[in-house]
């Protein structure tokens, strides 16, 4: 079992200095982005100030993850290990609005006792990554899609429900997207979605176990239903 390495007092400061920011920002690049993408006729001076935008909150989550490598005294690939869903979220545009789920995870770990039971918070990072996920996604499908010879997303509307059924596995077939980069990006979203519906199918049936044997231990010896 791999153990994760004690957080460094001076990483630990810096995170909860970059709780708020980090989240704002995470928010800013998902607003720049959503506007940038679906203002098709919006002045091309508001469409640059996404674009700004969207870069910048790029180099803001770049300054927070090199300034944490040199805090943690870590080396870059044990680092990358521990920290692997922080390295994602920094390559890949897709998933940088989950940033916010990353900051609310490094909140919920430094209360000794968590508001939320562990299946609870399975379920509510599922939710959250879900949603979130399948709203980036939805908007990169749009972007390269809509106008696209011989596709079948012409509207954001067709993207979130492509999303919806991407993320659930369901896969309808009524709209598929037909780019290279939209093909892509349905493959991660399956992938995704896959992994979410195991864990909170995992963690509602560990959930159910616990509570019956709960249930049975309290049970007098002797006293099942049925018995005479």
């Amino acid at each position: 079992m791999r153990v994760r390495p004690p957080i460094p007092p001076a990483q630990e400061r810096w995170d909860r200095w970059m709780e708020t920011p980090l989240t704002v920002t995470a928010l800013v690049f998902l607003a720049a982005y959503a506007v940038r993408i679906l203002g098709h006729h919006l002045p091309s001076g508001v469409r640059d100030l996404c674009l700004a935008l969207t870069f910048a909150s790029w180099a803001v989550f770049l300054v927070d993850y090199v300034v944490r490598l040199r805090l943690s005294g870590l080396g870059l690939l044990r680092f990358v290990r521990h920290h692997f869903l922080d390295t994602v979220v920094l390559v890949l545009p897709l998933l940088r609005p989950l940033r916010i789920v990353s900051v609310y995870d490094r909140m919920q770990r430094r209360h000794d006792q968590p508001r939320l039971t562990l299946h609870a918070r399975v379920m509510a990072y599922a939710g959250m990554t879900a949603c979130l996920l399948g709203f980036a996604g939805a908007l990169t499908v749009y972007e390269v899609e809509y106008d696209a010879p011989g596709s079948s997303i012409r509207t954001f509307g067709d993207a979130v429900w492509w999303a919806c059924a991407t993320l659930a596995t369901v896969g309808y077939g009524d709209v598929v997207p037909v780019t290279p980069l939209g093909r892509l990006t349905a493959v991660g979203m399956m992938g995704c979605g896959l992994a979410l519906l195991g864990a909170v199918t995992g963690s509602f049936s560990s959930w159910l176990i616990q509570a019956f044997t709960r249930d049975d231990e309290k049970r007098p010896p002797g006293d099942f239903p049925g018995a005479s």
